[in-house]
């Protein structure tokens, strides 16, 4: 059975993922040494151990004076306890001496602990009576307002796990444990290709009947963001022969290939069958239950996943999220919950939305605050309007068995 385009059936979202995966064999990027200095936002490729114990050394965690906490047992505002200073520990010293028994030290926030003591006495729960005695009106316990030697990583602790994203505090603490290197994987190559006679670049006149190309902006920076190295291979004209040939090139030289345009059935479609022709086991989907989105080609090529992308930009970026993204993931080496590039918000609908059932509809909308409340707004329009692009902050799903959401219903905003 076909459909109104002369497709079959369309398949589930899920399905189509299944499929793509099914028939993929992602092997381990290869990998590379780079100073921290520019490995942020990389993909560690092994796993980091801590070579040493952190701090290495007990300190204070506040000003004060350092002691042996039994001396201390007892103390109260009306009986205190007498404590002679022997030393002042300045910041960056070692201290040189041992507390004996009925003495203290004075050091401040960070200081390192003289051998002999085990806690720090806070400034305000002391008091000076002379230059060389304090009494103290509150006990400490061993240990109390002090980091120990290995309270913070011991020494071979695991650090950061092999398929990380190393974030700034990644790094800091890298260089905090003394590593200035890491192994990160390399970029994978992600090659978009754009099709149409009516496509010209963006820096062209634009003549009646013509679009501009948006496509492989919104590609190439998703590609960025989410660690591929996007390899723009140009516009082509609806020619059968320049498309194969540019899309057999990449296929030599990329991990993942975009082509954008052509996925819809008319006589100018030829993704499909230029994709078929090129390796197998070819295209495995052809029309998903997805709005916008419908017509996405999902293939795989002798182990290359090749996309056809709508021409439509809203659709493009929802194809990404949903079939993109998750094989980018892949290819990088990232080994993390997907939650980690999601942010979304809960906020309530601000008017009704009547959806089609049987597709998962994906709803561009704007956020808003009202009373202390956040509002999500769609932004109404065909997925082809640059408007709706730029005035969204996010999409809100409506799920395929439904038809629509009421206005004041609280809504999930995946926020772009």
């Amino acid at each position: 059975m076909r459909d109104m385009l002369g497709r079959e059936d369309v398949i589930a979202i899920a399905e189509a993922q299944r499929r793509m995966v099914s028939h993929l064999v992602i092997k381990e990027p290869l990998s590379v040494s780079i100073s921290i200095d520019r490995a942020y936002e990389r993909v560690l490729s092994e796993d980091i151990h801590s070579p040493e114990d952190m701090p290495g050394f007990s300190r204070s965690t506040v000003d004060g004076f350092a002691v042996n906490s039994s001396d201390t047992f007892g103390a109260t505002d009306s009986i205190p306890a007498y404590l002679t200073i022997i030393h002042e520990i300045l910041m960056g010293e070692e201290p040189a001496f041992q507390l004996k028994k009925g003495t203290a030290a004075k050091i401040a926030t960070g200081g390192m602990l003289p051998a002999g003591a085990d806690a720090v006495i806070m400034l305000e729960h002391s008091q000076y009576l002379n230059a060389g005695l304090i009494e103290v009106f509150k006990p400490v316990a061993p240990g109390e307002n002090v980091i120990s030697a290995s309270e913070d990583v011991k020494k071979s602790e695991l650090i950061v796990k092999k398929g990380s994203v190393l974030r700034p505090q990644d790094i800091a603490a890298l260089a905090g444990i003394g590593i200035t290197a890491v192994r990160v994987y390399e970029k994978p190559k992600v090659s978009i290709i754009g099709t149409g006679d009516e496509i010209v670049p963006a820096e062209s006149g634009r003549q009646p009947g013509q679009v501009r190309d948006m496509n492989s902006y919104s590609l190439a920076g998703f590609l960025i963001q989410y660690g591929g190295i996007p390899v723009k291979k140009g516009i082509f004209k609806d020619v059968y022969e320049e498309i194969r040939d540019v899309v057999q090139r990449a296929l030599r030289d990329s991990d993942m290939v975009l082509i954008t345009g052509g996925s819809s059935v008319g006589t100018k479609d030829m993704t499909a069958e230029i994709i078929n022709s090129l390796g197998s086991p070819g295209v495995l989907f052809h029309g998903v239950a997805l709005k916008p989105g419908k017509p996405t080609i999902g293939a795989v090529v002798d182990g290359v996943p090749v996309f056809g992308l709508p021409g439509h930009p809203a659709a493009v970026v929802v194809c990404f999220e949903i079939f993109i993204l998750p094989i980018l993931r892949m290819l990088t080496g990232r080994q993390e919950k997907e939650t980690r590039d999601q942010r979304t918000i809960k906020a309530r609908l601000a008017r009704n939305i009547s959806s089609s059932q049987g597709r998962e509809e994906h709803v561009r909308v704007a956020l808003e605050e009202r009373d202390g409340e956040v509002w999500a707004d769609p932004v109404l329009g065909k997925s082809g309007l640059i408007r709706t692009l730029v005035k969204a902050d996010g999409t809100i799903v409506i799920p395929a068995q439904m038809r629509g959401i009421e206005e004041g219903e609280s809504v999930e905003v995946k926020v772009y």
